[in-house]
């Protein structure tokens, strides 16, 4: 009998990437690995994919860091940008790149005492998220400062980030941000950067030299209503557990913390070893489906910590230590996350360390 355990499909990893290629065949691919990779493990990962892909995406410079200790050789980008000019020291140290986003970004640069090195930059400019990059009226002074800054290496890129690709009934407003961006874009001579998973799938005009896929190279949709099967791509990660005890109950017993589920009939609950403090979500209510011995079976009261029922049916021929799964292949992800009201970005990424991790393929 096992604990709960995140099985990691390298395979289909580089499957996605494949298939991510052919949607993209003249762009550069930027893997995006921040917060361990979606939760499906930096350094594995980042190993998996180093001689597919250009580049790779992090959120902040720890993550860089640990990508270097590891021996990545690839270039990384930071998605965010730096905080100091402690940090702008340690990207050109490192020959990582970076975005800038804003002109207090700018003025770290200019100040920072680099002793000759150079930091690689993408202007990072907002086209609607509202989210981080520069306004409308403050690109051309930014533009400009980064393109006189000796600490900045020529020519810069541009980079953004689009708010509304996962959207189909944002049509025009999708298209407007793409515009935006190809329209300053032309002032630019360095690579250009827009595209995310949903603009990979779905919006070829964003498609510049660099492309940035996250939650499709894990297998998973950007798009609400559909799975990653839709796409051609194969769920990387599987999250298992056991059951580890049996209960028989008669019609009107009432379940778990605050009764929350109340038998409609004799049945038979089973007691699954994953919870909460496992990273499954408390808030997956009454008939979530779990995949055990063949079939989909529904969760019967609260999530706790460490556990979770399940309503197996009265004439259940289920076993202590037989598999449940929570989700993965047979039981897609995206699925647990529209029963739980979130996105199925929040579910991978939130597996807690205590989860083993099984690499395999």
């Amino acid at each position: 009998m096992k604990n709960v355990t995140a099985y990691i499909n390298n395979k289909a990893l580089l499957h996605n990437l494949d298939v991510i290629k052919t949607h993209v065949p003249n762009s550069k691919i930027i893997a995006v690995v921040k917060a361990n990779a979606y939760g499906h493990g930096l350094i594995n990962v980042a190993k998996t994919l180093e001689s597919k892909v250009d580049a790779f995406a992090v959120a902040r410079i720890g993550e860089a860091i640990s990508l270097k200790e590891h021996n990545i050789n690839k270039p990384v980008v930071l998605l965010e940008g730096f905080y100091n000019e402690d940090e702008v020291k340690i990207i050109a140290q490192n020959g990582f790149m970076t975005a800038v986003h804003d002109i207090e970004q700018v003025q770290m640069l200019q100040k920072a005492k680099l002793e000759g090195l150079k930091v690689k930059a993408f202007m990072k400019i907002d086209i609607g998220m509202h989210r981080l990059g520069a306004n409308p009226e403050d690109v051309l002074n930014i533009k400009t400062q980064l393109e006189n800054c000796i600490n900045v290496e020529q020519p810069i890129g541009l980079i953004s980030h689009l708010s509304v690709a996962d959207t189909p009934s944002e049509y025009d407003y999708n298209n407007e941000q793409i515009n935006y961006f190809l329209d300053v874009a032309k002032t630019f001579k360095g690579d250009l950067c827009l595209a995310n998973s949903a603009g990979i799938l779905n919006w070829p005009l964003s498609h510049t030299d660099y492309v940035r896929p996250g939650i499709i190279m894990y297998g998973i949709s950007p798009f609400e209503g559909k799975v990653g099967h839709d796409h051609g791509l194969m769920p990387v990660m599987s999250l298992k557990s056991s059951l580890i005890a049996i209960r028989h109950v008669k019609k009107g017993a009432k379940i778990g913390y605050g009764a929350a589920f109340i038998a409609p009939c004799d049945t038979t609950i089973g007691i699954v070893a994953a919870g909460y403090g496992d990273g499954y979500p408390r808030t997956a209510p009454n008939g979530t489906p779990v995949y055990i011995n063949g079939r989909i079976v529904p969760t019967a009261g609260h999530v706790c910590m460490d556990m979770l029922f399940v309503d197996l049916g009265n004439d259940a021929k289920d076993k202590v230590g037989d598999e449940a799964v929570l989700w993965g292949d047979e039981l897609p992800v995206e699925i647990i996350a529209k029963y739980c009201n979130t996105i199925p970005y929040e579910l991978v990424c939130r597996v807690m360390p205590r989860v083993d991790i099984s690499y395999f393929g």
